[in-house]
C-alpha cells in the first residue's frame, strides 16, 4: 500500500547560534511545499514536510538529524539550506540509503566529495555555488567597478582578512590566489584572526600601513563585522571595505548604523528584485508575517520546488533503499535546469553544485547569479547593485573615500 503522503525532511538549525537563519529555512520549505499541494503535490501525492533540529550544526548534530530523518520517518529526500560544521559527514548515512540531498552548505568540499566517488554521492547536491567562488567573483566585481569608471581606486592593492572557519579561509585563498589575474597585488594576508572576536585593532593597524585600495574581510559573523567596521571608521582609509556575508543581516546595520553606510557585502544565493522575486517576498511576508526574512526563506524554497519538478519528470520518488528510482530522479536534477526567485540553477554535470554567474557562466540564463549589495542607507534594504542585468541600483562613493575627478 502506498502513503497517502510523501515524506520530505529538512535538517534545519532551530536551536543554537543559527536559529534565526534556520526559522527561515522551515518557512522556505513549508511555504514550498504548500504550494506544491495546492497544484495537487508530487504527481497526485501531497508533500509532508518533517524537521529535524540541528542545534549547533556540528557533525554529530546533523548526522543524527539525517539518520532520524531517514531511519524513523522514512522521507524520499531531504533538503534545507545550509548547516556549518559538518563537512559532508552527513553524506554517508545519504549515500547508504540511496535519498536525494539538496543543501546550500556553499563548501567547495562538495565537489570533492561528490567527484570522489560518483555512484556512492549520486543523491548529493548543492543548490549555490561552493564557497570558493566568492573570491574570484569579488574581484571580478571590483575590477567592474574600475573599468566601468565607477570607482577610481587608489591604487592596485589588496588586503585580505580571514576568520578561523574553513569556510572563511577557503575565501581568502581564493581572493589571493586569483588576484594577479585581474589585476589586483595582495599587499597585506591573507592574515588569519581567530574567530569570533570582538577586536580588529591589531590587524587593522597593520592593514592601514599597506594603504590599500581594497579590504576584504571574508569572515562572516555579523556582530564581529560590525565591530571591525566601528573600529575601521576610528581611522579611515581611502579603501572600499568589503565585509563577508554577514553584512548583509540587519543585525550588522543595528549595530554600526551610520558608520556602516558605503560597505559592500555578498551572498551567492539571495533573492533576485524582479517581478518573481517580488511576488515570492510578498507571498512569504503574508504567510509568515513582516518579522520574515524571504531573502533568506527562498534558498529551501526554490530547492524543493526544484526537487519536485525533477521527481515528477522521473516518473515519482523512492524512500531508502529506493536506488534505482532515485538515481533517475538525480538524473532529472541535472537535466532541468530551474529558473528560481534567486536566478537559474543549472547543477554541474561533475559537481552536481549551482555554477555562479557571471564568473563561471558568462550567460545570466545558465547561472545562479553572485549578488553584490551596498549600504547605502542602514534604515533601508541594501542596494542591489550588481551583476548586470540583475542590479536594481548603483554603486555610491562610500563616506569616508575622498571623490576624485
Amino acid at each position: 500500500m502506498v502513503d497517502a503522503f510523501i515524506p520530505i525532511g529538512s535538517m534545519v538549525p532551530l536551536t543554537g547560534p543559527s536559529a534565526a537563519d534556520g526559522a527561515e529555512f522551515r518557512k522556505g520549505v513549508i511555504l514550498a511545499a504548500e504550494e506544491v499541494n495546492a497544484r495537487g503535490g508530487l504527481l497526485g501525492r501531497p508533500i509532508k514536510p518533517i524537521f529535524a533540529d540541528t542545534g549547533r550544526q556540528g557533525a554529530e548534530d546533523v548526522v543524527a538529524a539525517a539518520r532520524t530523518l531517514i531511519g524513523t520517518h522514512k522521507v524520499h529526500a531531504i533538503v534545507n539550506g545550509y548547516n556549518i560544521g559538518p563537512q559532508n559527514s552527513e553524506y554517508e548515512p545519504v549515500a547508504e540509503a540511496g535519498v536525494i540531498y539538496i543543501h546550500a552548505n556553499t563548501l567547495l568540499q562538495h565537489h570533492d566529495t561528490v567527484m570522489s566517488d560518483p555512484e556512492r554521492y549520486f543523491g548529493c547536491f548543492m543548490t549555490d555555488p561552493a564557497d570558493y567562488w566568492y573570491g574570484p567573483g569579488f574581484l571580478k566585481f571590483i575590477s567592474w567597478l574600475r573599468d566601468t569608471g565607477q570607482w577610481k581606486p587608489s591604487s592596485n592593492r589588496i588586503a585580505i582578512v580571514s576568520g578561523s572557519k574553513p569556510y572563511s579561509i577557503v575565501i581568502a585563498q581564493a581572493m589571493a590566489s586569483s588576484a594577479a589575474k585581474f589585476g589586483w597585488r595582495v599587499c597585506f594576508g591573507p592574515e588569519l584572526v581567530q574567530t569570533p572576536t570582538s577586536d580588529w585593532r591589531e590587524a587593522l593597524d597593520a592593514i592601514r600601513a599597506t594603504k590599500p585600495a581594497v579590504i576584504a574581510n571574508t569572515h562572516f559573523y555579523s556582530g564581529d563585522l560590525a565591530s571591525f567596521q566601528l573600529q575601521f571608521m576610528e581611522r579611515p582609509t581611502d579603501s572600499l571595505v568589503y565585509l563577508q556575508y554577514g553584512a548583509m543581516h540587519q543585525s550588522f546595520s543595528d549595530v554600526a548604523q551610520s558608520k556602516g553606510v558605503g560597505v559592500l557585502t555578498s551572498t551567492v544565493i539571495g533573492l533576485l528584485r524582479d517581478e518573481m522575486g517580488r511576488s515570492f517576498a510578498s507571498r512569504y511576508v503574508a504567510r509568515f508575517g513582516e518579522g520574515s526574512t524571504p531573502h533568506i526563506g527562498c534558498q529551501s524554497y526554490s530547492a524543493l520546488h526544484h526537487y519536485v519538478l525533477a521527481a515528477s519528470l522521473a516518473g515519482g520518488s523512492a524512500g531508502p533503499g529506493g536506488f534505482e528510482q532515485n538515481r533517475k530522479v538525480a538524473k532529472a536534477l541535472k537535466a532541468v535546469i530551474y529558473r528560481s526567485v534567486s536566478g537559474t540553477i543549472r547543477y554541474d554535470e561533475q559537481w552536481q553544485a549551482a555554477a555562479p554567474y557571471p564568473v563561471v557562466s558568462q550567460d545570466p540564463s545558465l547561472g545562479l547569479p553572485h549578488l553584490f549589495f551596498q549600504i547605502q542607507d542602514y534604515r533601508k534594504p541594501l542596494a542591489l547593485i550588481a551583476p548586470e542585468p540583475f542590479n536594481t541600483d548603483r554603486f555610491v562613493l562610500p563616506p569616508w573615500i575622498d571623490a576624485r575627478g
